[in-house]
């Protein structure tokens, strides 16, 4: 009975977070750069004197899907698709260093290439700055040329280079704020095979079609962790009947 109890309630519980990831996922269909998180379910025994026959149901791995999403040409000269795997890098709010695969691009009012968000590109050297009245153009290996759109326009000056890292992806972690950092902290080091594509955006890697069928699933699994909760009280009034006849 305890068992019955103990794990059909950690697992309702669990199982309405879990369909609060996939609505997360969902909502995140055609942001750009988004990775799907997936997330899992097991039974863990409680410790302690008396406690052998309960056991409660924990998220045992909240994981990320790494798979590439769909590449869509904008040719807007601002945005910077990572082919394969890889990151471009950016300057957290605190100071330390996130990862990214959206990159939809802009200058600030002070030239700073940003992220939509209002976050630093880091380059080789920091944050990037773009100089003004030039027409850029991101090369495949990160490089940010800049034309002068007026005066000497034959003149390309190479003026940036992003910082494009590939670490190792059990090492990232997911921030609250949808970056990556890397779990033990620090900065990756850049990686040179990493290539990008100017004029081009990486699609969400979420899949609606499983999202949705993963939805209903977890309805049904709710549904019946729900009724086998009903069924162990049933259970306990017909014993606690049996007993007092006695």
């Amino acid at each position: 009975m305890d068992r019955l109890i103990y794990t059909a309630m950690t697992g309702a519980k669990h199982t309405l977070g879990q369909q609060a990831a996939v609505a997360h996922n969902l909502a995140n269909a055609n942001s750009t750069g988004f990775r799907a998180e997936m997330h899992k379910l097991r039974a863990v025994p409680v410790q302690g004197e008396g406690l052998a026959t309960r056991a409660f149901v924990v998220d045992a791995s909240v994981a990320t899907d790494f798979t590439p999403g769909s590449m869509q040409q904008t040719g807007r000269a601002f945005d910077v698709a990572v082919q394969g795997k890889g990151w471009l890098a950016v300057q957290l709010p605190d100071g330390t260093e996130g990862y990214t695969r959206n990159g939809s691009l802009e200058l600030s009012p002070n030239g700073v290439l940003q992220t939509r968000g209002g976050l630093p590109v880091l380059g080789d050297g920091g944050p990037i700055t773009i100089p003004p009245d030039t027409e850029i153009l991101i090369g495949k290996d990160g490089s940010i040329s800049a034309l002068n759109a007026s005066g000497a326009q034959n003149v390309v000056n190479v003026v940036g280079q992003l910082k494009l890292v590939n670490p190792p992806e059990e090492t990232l972690t997911r921030g609250d704020d949808g970056y990556f950092r890397l779990a033990a902290g620090g900065a990756a080091p850049v990686d040179e095979t990493v290539q990008v594509a100017g004029g081009f955006l990486e699609g969400s890697n979420v899949n609606v079609v499983d999202q949705m069928v993963t939805m209903i699933a977890l309805a049904r699994q709710f549904e019946m962790q729900t009724k086998m909760l009903q069924t162990a009280q049933s259970n306990d009034q017909a014993a606690s009947q049996i007993l007092s006849v006695r």
